[in-house]
């Protein structure tokens, strides 16, 4: 697949989930996975601390025990209150996609353990807790680099 010349807001736009959409079978070299990472490394993060690191996963052993802890996990979410499928219920036309959503969201949690390779984000802490109060920076200096 080529690369498509979007310019950045065009890209943001119109960027989707692409949950139903994956190639469970094709292989990813791990050069590709390298690269990735290197984008990841050039998010910003508060202070340039970069205070988070990487899991690849490439064993399906491990990739299909990784799998069952997420659709438990999706499981107990899709059965929430707070489960994309029903929110909006009272408008016909955000629950269908609502729906989708949430089929979506049941799709990758049966199949997230054969995706080939998982790359996890994982902060570094000083303790086994996360520390209380400072959450937002944590959080907010590992999710651009999760979402690179």
């Amino acid at each position: 697949m080529g690369v498509i010349p979007l310019p950045p807001d065009e890209l943001l736009t119109t960027t989707r989930s692409v949950r139903k959409r994956l190639d469970l079978s094709r292989p990813v070299p791990l050069e590709l996975v390298r690269e990735c990472l290197q984008v990841a490394l050039q998010a910003p993060s508060a202070s340039n601390m970069q205070n988070w690191h990487w899991i690849v996963v490439t064993d399906p052993d491990l990739r299909a025990a990784i799998g069952d802890v997420y659709r438990r996990a999706v499981e107990l979410y899709l059965a929430s209150e707070w489960s994309a499928a029903k929110q909006f219920a009272d408008d016909p036309i955000r629950a269908e996609i609502q729906q989708r959503v949430g089929q979506s969201v049941a799709y990758l949690g049966e199949h997230m353990g054969r995706v080939p390779v998982l790359m996890i984000p994982c902060l570094k802490l000083r303790s086994a807790e996360l520390p209380p109060g400072n959450q937002a920076s944590d959080w907010g200096s590992l999710l651009p680099a999760a979402w690179s």
